[in-house]
């Protein structure tokens, strides 16, 4: 059994574990536990002290869309990210779903949304114990102004209660009191910066008139021929220049955390903020779903439009006259609204794992196009010189061209074929996409399947002459065996190439796949969008990763060298 689990370890590229199944059958325990600490445990407390600089080093770093996200922002974007997928895949379900279940699924919303109920109470008294707290900070001096706030509040709530307000209005209205009151706290706090800043500035610029006086007074002591007094006068001058860029980079520091503090509000108003927004977010998704259960599900909508039916048949039956035409026409269009509605699907945008779907779709379209040309040209040109010599330029000369090249090319002659693309059975971005992913990809694969047939062993082809083999079954039975290992070869480096070519292509042509997902959060330009880029990224490197593993397991399967495959 330990060699077998081992044999699979091998085949899946997973040597790395091997210490620990030798470890657990107690085979030179010392030695294995060695080797886990050097292949297995140094590299989890690198990537650990990666994410750690990450964490401490990416908050440091401000852009236009804010600071860079730190894991935890990774990990509730993917969070968000993944909630909108299976709100919208409940959203499909509720559409199509018929009988008790809708019923079933109805009764469990509206529970939810009931529910609701409590989260917006809990809201809305976090609000009154933020004002609490704001109002805690009050100086005494201020008496007055507390007064007029706690007057304020008194009367926000006498409002709500004698407007019979939910509990959803409650909360908002008593979030926007609270909001507001914080913003006038956090205002008089840049007012009191502002004026340190100020007064700073007035410092340092009476301390550089002053130094700048002094030694203009210097000067006029020195002698002309006096060149010693000369030289420390000039270091004199330098100390002053330096220390007065001292002073501006600490205005200019100071100035940087007044502008970034400037629109911020306090961070408790910001998690009620993102309270409110998430709970909002969810009453809209359950209102949406009561919609789809009741009057926008699919069976409710044919039932309804066939009782509309059955209502005019019974008045065409009855009709006579001109009133038969009209009711006629009404008829057919009813009876085409029923097939409409019964074979129609709720529209739902792409969710990120939609576009990862799409991605690996068009990535292995690719994959296969490349394949399809490379294996047999490669074979070829390991078999004939000739035809090696006249392929070698043009591989050579396509091989070095980016995709960046490629795509707009591709794009042309694609739309050149496909000029009605809203009836094309494949869209013109994605087929663009895919074509470009194979002209990147291709190169490996021929080059290892020229290489891998030029190195067969000649007493093999001798032998496959003497039994006067014909040329398929040279191929199928010697050649393209032998050189089966070097071909995986090529096609895990191709696949790898093409995956990191497809995503810059989907960027570029907007074909609905990871690239146009970074494309669109980059374009959002907020902090929550940067943060799904993160997530973006790290699953193109899990994805890239578990592609290169399945290659390697099939090169591994036709490898008979037992020769490593990778790290």
């Amino acid at each position: 059994m330990k060699y077998k689990i081992i044999r699979i370890l091998d085949v899946a590229g997973l040597r790395v574990f091997e210490p620990v199944v030798l470890l657990c059958y107690g085979e030179e325990p010392r030695e294995q536990l060695k080797k886990i600490g050097l292949y297995i445990v140094i590299p989890i407390l690198v990537m650990v002290a990666c994410v750690i600089a990450w964490d401490l080093i990416g908050p440091r770093i401000k852009t236009r869309a804010g600071e860079v996200p730190t894991p935890a922002q990774v990990v509730t974007a993917y969070d968000g990210i993944a909630d909108f997928h299976k709100r919208e895949y409940t959203k499909v379900a509720d559409y199509n779903i018929e009988g008790e279940k809708r019923e079933a699924a109805l009764t469990k919303t509206q529970e939810e949304i009931a529910a609701l109920e409590t989260d917006w109470e809990a809201i809305a008294a976090q609000c009154e114990d933020l004002l609490e707290s704001l109002l805690a900070k009050v100086p005494a001096e201020a008496a007055a102004k507390k007064t007029e706030i706690e007057e304020g509040w008194r009367q926000l709530v006498a409002d709500l209660k004698s407007d019979q307000a939910t509990a959803t209005d409650a909360a908002r209205r008593k979030f926007a009191y609270v909001e507001g009151i914080s913003a006038q706290f956090v205002s008089a706090s840049l007012s009191k910066l502002s004026d340190a800043v100020t007064k700073q500035e007035q410092v340092y610029k009476k301390d550089q008139q002053a130094r700048a006086k002094d030694l203009v007074a210097i000067a006029a002591k020195i002698q002309a021929d006096d060149y010693k007094q000369k030289v420390a006068y000039v270091h004199q001058v330098n100390d002053h220049l330096a220390k007065t860029g001292q002073e501006n980079d600490h205005l200019k520091s100071l100035r940087a955390e007044l502008s970034e503090r400037r629109g911020k509000s306090l961070p408790q108003v910001e998690d009620l903020r993102q309270q409110i927004s998430k709970t909002g977010q969810k009453a809209e998704f359950l209102a949406t779903r009561v919609n789809l259960l009741t009057d926008g599900n699919r069976q409710q909508k044919i039932d309804k439009a066939q009782a509309e039916m059955e209502d005019l048949k019974r008045k065409y039956a009855v009709a006579s006259g001109p009133e038969m035409f009209g009711l006629a026409q009404q008829l057919i269009q009813r009876e085409e609204r029923i097939n409409t509605i019964a074979t129609s699907e709720f529209a739902k945008p792409p969710t990120f794992f939609d576009q990862i779907w799409t991605s690996l779709k068009c990535v292995f379209t690719g994959f296969f196009i490349a394949t399809a040309i490379a294996i047999p040209i490669g074979v070829f040109c390991g078999m004939s010189r000739v035809f090696m010599a006249s392929m070698t330029p043009l591989i050579s000369l396509f091989k070095p061209v980016s995709p960046i090249v490629w795509l707009p090319i591709v794009f042309f002659i694609v739309g050149a074929f496909i000029t009605k693309p809203d009836e094309a059975w494949v869209q013109p971005s994605f087929l663009s996409s895919a074509i470009t992913v194979a002209l990147c990809s291709l190169w490996p694969t021929l080059v290892n399947t020229a290489l891998g047939v030029s190195a067969i062993d000649q007493d093999h082809l001798n032998v496959a002459r003497v039994l006067r083999l014909g040329l398929w079954d040279r191929l199928t039975k010697i050649i393209i065996p032998s050189a089966l290992p070097l071909i995986f070869t090529g096609l895990r480096i191709s696949l790898g190439v093409g995956w990191m070519v497809l995503i810059a292509a989907e960027l570029l042509s907007s074909s609905p796949g990871i690239g146009k997902f970074v494309w669109d959060m980059f374009n959002n330009g907020s902090s929550a969008t940067f943060a799904q880029m993160f997530v973006a990224c790290g699953f193109v490197g899990v994805i890239g990763l578990l592609l290169d593993r399945i290659m390697i397991v099939f090169q591994r399967m036709v490898s008979f060298d037992g020769a490593p495959t990778g790290l």
